[in-house]
């Protein structure tokens, strides 16, 4: 039989909310953590907001020690904060630093789509073009390479089993649970932490604002800048952050009388190839429709079964296609698709993050019984509109919530979904 894996631990760094009971407030309430950011103006962008937390340098200094901060940039301190929390929400003591023991049972893939380029464009590019690399240090390359944010986590946590860090562009942070699902199924491992993060930073979404795929058109009023399944959706709106969740085996977390919140039922990766309307930039609609199957396959969940879903829709012209293959995946045409929601309308697309970001709130909606609104989509996409009354615009209480599926596209026309079902003894 395959073995169950099961959440025991939740941490998020998001732009509306710096920790769990932070954020979920916040998505309960609709609220936005958009806001304008200076830098990008100055860079003369077309698009001048972002998802960007608050408070998070302090927040680090209050949980690691200073030598370690001097080695930690923005996605190292995004990853570890939320790792920290989700450690501590499982029930977990964090190690000493001088502690010489070491946790084989329990690894780490945290994923990240752009890795570390703020700490190269702002430190490594100009100090080594002025003659001056040797002011590097001795900690730019763990901080520049992409998998600085899992080799980081390993050390604060003791960790020996598999660390490392996957990058499929925004599929990332789901493709990263998906990875640990699979390995605690096979016996490799008994505890997985997995999740994403990304940096805030001008130089990470500059190539994306000269894409113009970056929201251009509400520069003055930026909490209603993300606008997913709207007629109005003018592109994505940059974000940051990192989310994280603690799985375990179910033995583990019943052996250790672990809260459980929910199971991972069931995954699903693919990629579609760029055929058929897929390309670097878009996915193959049959392959999002196939991604959703396998998953729906996986965790042997009907179509019928799935109360809500949490989509990718990054408020760009790929959110009605979404929604078609949505349809076409379960089956369940206008009037009977269930509620469908963007966590990216309040906290924007935080890119590698952003499945594990918007898995944590996945896991909150399930334990709460509720489906958190998709903000800014008042003027719903005409293509969409058949389908207008599954999406939540307000707090759509669901006692009964017991199956949400969330999946992530990414650049290369990859795809990652999940299916989380809620824990019932």
């Amino acid at each position: 039989m395959t073995r169950r894996v099961v959440i025991t631990g939740l941490g998020v760094v998001a732009p509306n909310g710096s920790s769990v009971p932070e954020f979920e407030e916040a998505i309960r309430k609709g609220q936005s953590g958009i806001r304008h950011v200076e830098a990008m103006a100055e860079a003369k962008f077309g698009c001048t907001v972002g998802g960007v937390p608050q408070g998070v340098d302090e927040l680090a200094e209050a949980a690691f020690a200073a030598d370690e901060l001097l080695a930690m940039n923005m996605s190292h301190r995004y990853a570890s904060l939320a790792t920290l929390e989700a450690w501590k929400d499982a029930g977990l003591e964090q190690p000493e630093r001088e502690s010489e023991a070491v946790d084989w049972d329990t690894g780490a893939i945290l994923g990240t789509g752009i890795g570390g380029m703020d700490t190269t464009a702002a430190k490594v590019v100009p100090l080594t073009d002025a003659g001056k690399a040797k002011r590097l240090g001795s900690t730019s390359v763990e901080q520049v390479m992409a998998s600085g944010i899992s080799a980081r986590i390993s050390g604060q946590f003791a960790l020996g089993n598999q660390v490392t860090t996957n990058s499929s562009a925004c599929s990332t942070g789901a493709e990263a649970i998906a990875m640990g699902l699979e390995r605690i199924r096979a016996g490799r491992a008994e505890r997985m932490i997995c999740g994403g993060a990304e940096a805030a930073s001008h130089y990470i979404w500059a190539g994306f604002d000269a894409m113009r795929v970056l929201n251009r058109g509400s520069n003055d009023e930026p909490e209603k800048a993300s606008r997913p399944l709207s007629a109005s959706a003018g592109g994505f709106v940059p974000g940051a952050g990192a989310g994280v969740l603690v799985l375990e085996s179910e033995e583990m977390a019943r052996e250790r009388g672990a809260t459980i919140y929910a199971e991972v039922a069931g995954q699903g990766l693919n990629c579609g190839g760029h055929r058929t309307g897929g390309s670097m930039t878009a996915p193959n609609p049959d392959g999002v429709r196939r991604c959703i199957q396998m998953a729906l396959s996986d965790a042997e969940i009907s179509p019928d079964e799935v109360d809500a879903i949490n989509g990718h829709l990054t408020a760009t012209g790929a959110d009605p296609r979404e929604v078609g293959s949505w349809a076409a995946a379960l089956g369940r045409g206008p009037g009977e698709l269930p509620p469908i929601t963007s966590t990216k309308s309040m906290v924007g697309h935080t890119l590698g993050a952003a499945g594990a970001v918007e898995s944590v709130a996945c896991i909150l909606m399930l334990q709460g019984g509720f489906v958190h609104p998709s903000i800014n989509c008042e003027d719903v996409h005409p293509e969409i509109e058949p389908y207008a009354s599954s999406i939540p615009h307000t707090l759509r209480e669901m006692e009964d919530l017991k199956v949400i599926v969330k999946a992530g596209f990414g650049f290369g026309d990859v795809n990652a979904c999940l299916v989380f079902k809620k824990w019932e003894d």
